[in-house]
Protein backbone atom coordinates (compact mmCIF):
# COMPACT_ATOMS: atom_id res chain seq x y z
CA UNK A 1 0.00 0.00 0.00
CA UNK A 2 2.87 2.38 0.81
CA UNK A 3 4.52 1.80 -2.59
CA UNK A 4 1.26 2.76 -4.28
CA UNK A 5 0.57 5.71 -2.01
CA UNK A 6 -2.73 4.47 -0.60
CA UNK A 7 -4.06 2.60 2.40
CA UNK A 8 -4.25 -1.15 2.88
CA UNK A 9 -8.03 -0.81 3.18
CA UNK A 10 -8.21 0.63 -0.34
CA UNK A 11 -5.93 -2.12 -1.65
CA UNK A 12 -8.28 -4.65 -0.06
CA UNK A 13 -11.23 -3.07 -1.84
CA UNK A 14 -9.34 -3.34 -5.15
CA UNK A 15 -8.63 -7.02 -4.44
CA UNK A 16 -12.31 -7.70 -3.71
CA UNK A 17 -13.34 -5.82 -6.88
CA UNK A 18 -15.40 -3.39 -4.81
CA UNK A 19 -13.72 -0.44 -6.52
CA UNK A 20 -11.48 -0.06 -9.56
CA UNK A 21 -8.16 1.79 -9.40
CA UNK A 22 -7.33 4.53 -11.87
CA UNK A 23 -4.86 3.68 -14.62
CA UNK A 24 -2.16 5.59 -12.73
CA UNK A 25 -2.79 3.66 -9.52
CA UNK A 26 -2.97 0.35 -11.42
CA UNK A 27 0.41 1.16 -13.01
CA UNK A 28 1.87 1.83 -9.54
CA UNK A 29 0.46 -1.47 -8.26
CA UNK A 30 1.93 -3.35 -11.24
CA UNK A 31 5.29 -1.68 -10.66
CA UNK A 32 5.21 -2.51 -6.93
CA UNK A 33 4.42 -6.15 -7.75
CA UNK A 34 7.07 -6.21 -10.51
CA UNK A 35 4.57 -7.32 -13.18
CA UNK A 36 3.24 -5.69 -16.34
CA UNK A 37 -0.03 -3.82 -16.31
CA UNK A 38 -1.37 -6.39 -18.83
CA UNK A 39 -0.57 -9.19 -16.41
CA UNK A 40 -2.16 -7.32 -13.52
CA UNK A 41 -5.47 -6.88 -15.33
CA UNK A 42 -5.45 -10.45 -16.64
CA UNK A 43 -4.73 -9.62 -20.28
CA UNK A 44 -1.55 -11.69 -20.19
CA UNK A 45 -0.47 -14.81 -18.35
CA UNK A 46 3.20 -14.22 -19.18
CA UNK A 47 5.32 -12.35 -16.65
CA UNK A 48 8.48 -10.55 -17.74
CA UNK A 49 10.45 -9.63 -14.63
CA UNK A 50 13.57 -8.49 -16.47
CA UNK A 51 12.93 -4.79 -17.15
CA UNK A 52 15.48 -4.72 -20.01
CA UNK A 53 13.76 -7.66 -21.68
CA UNK A 54 10.36 -6.02 -21.27
CA UNK A 55 11.70 -2.81 -22.81
CA UNK A 56 13.13 -4.77 -25.75
CA UNK A 57 9.81 -6.52 -26.30
CA UNK A 58 8.01 -3.18 -26.27
CA UNK A 59 10.46 -1.81 -28.86
CA UNK A 60 10.08 -4.94 -30.97
CA UNK A 61 6.32 -4.42 -31.10
CA UNK A 62 6.83 -0.94 -32.57
CA UNK A 63 9.04 -1.81 -35.56
CA UNK A 64 7.97 -2.77 -39.08
CA UNK A 65 6.55 -6.27 -39.50
CA UNK A 66 9.29 -7.37 -41.94
CA UNK A 67 12.06 -6.20 -39.61
CA UNK A 68 10.36 -7.85 -36.63
CA UNK A 69 10.09 -11.16 -38.51
CA UNK A 70 13.79 -11.01 -39.42
CA UNK A 71 14.77 -10.35 -35.82
CA UNK A 72 12.54 -13.16 -34.56
CA UNK A 73 14.06 -15.60 -37.07
CA UNK A 74 17.55 -14.72 -35.83
CA UNK A 75 16.44 -15.16 -32.21
CA UNK A 76 14.72 -18.47 -33.03
CA UNK A 77 17.87 -19.77 -34.73
CA UNK A 78 20.03 -18.72 -31.80
CA UNK A 79 17.68 -20.35 -29.28
CA UNK A 80 17.59 -23.58 -31.28
CA UNK A 81 21.39 -23.61 -31.41
CA UNK A 82 21.69 -22.90 -27.68
CA UNK A 83 19.21 -25.68 -26.83
CA UNK A 84 21.08 -28.12 -29.07
CA UNK A 85 24.39 -27.24 -27.41
CA UNK A 86 22.86 -27.63 -23.96
CA UNK A 87 21.38 -31.02 -24.84
CA UNK A 88 24.67 -32.18 -26.36
CA UNK A 89 26.53 -31.07 -23.24
CA UNK A 90 24.12 -32.97 -20.97
CA UNK A 91 24.43 -36.11 -23.08
CA UNK A 92 28.23 -35.95 -22.94
CA UNK A 93 28.10 -35.63 -19.15
CA UNK A 94 26.00 -38.80 -18.89
CA UNK A 95 28.50 -40.84 -20.92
Amino acid sequence: AKAVGTSSAIIGRYERNEITPSVEVAAKIADALDVSLDYLVGASSFVVKDKKMLHRLELLEKIEDDDRETILKVVDNYLTSAQLQSTTKKLKQKV
